[in-house]
């Protein structure tokens, strides 16, 4: 499996950015994937997380309400919709697959596949 992030930029506190995860390989729907986040200085960080079929959702408490995770398996896209920025929400962050197919977690360690990270700064 191979992950690309985007939709990542520079935007100020309380807009909204939609992050897109590209997949590629046809075991996409078959696997529970993940956001994470790493600002500097910082360990990576759980975000959210959604089972294969999308029908789970899990997130930290620190986005929910503000975030939300959805997947298009025909279009091998996850999502991550982030509204109500904060300045504290700057990181690059990281889509992953977890190709264990067991339950959904959010462990850093599970994810095996990581794309290479979008940049998102919010500025106060």
């Amino acid at each position: 499996v191979q992950l690309q992030a985007s939709g990542g930029g520079l935007v100020q506190t309380g807009d909204s950015l939609r992050l897109s995860c590209a997949a590629s390989g046809r075991t996409f729907s078959r696997y529970n994937m993940g956001w994470f986040r790493q600002a500097p200085g910082k360990e990576r960080e759980f975000v959210a997380a959604i089972s294969w079929s999308g029908g789970s959702t899990y997130y930290a408490d620190s986005v929910k309400g503000r975030f939300t995770i959805s997947r298009d398996n025909a279009k091998l896209t996850m999502y991550l919709q982030m509204n109500s920025l904060k300045p504290e929400d700057t990181a690059v962050y990281y889509c992953a697959v977890d190709s264990t197919r067991a339950a959904v977690t959010v462990h850093v360690y599970r994810y095996d596949y990581w794309g290479q990270g979008t940049k998102v700064t919010v500025s106060s």
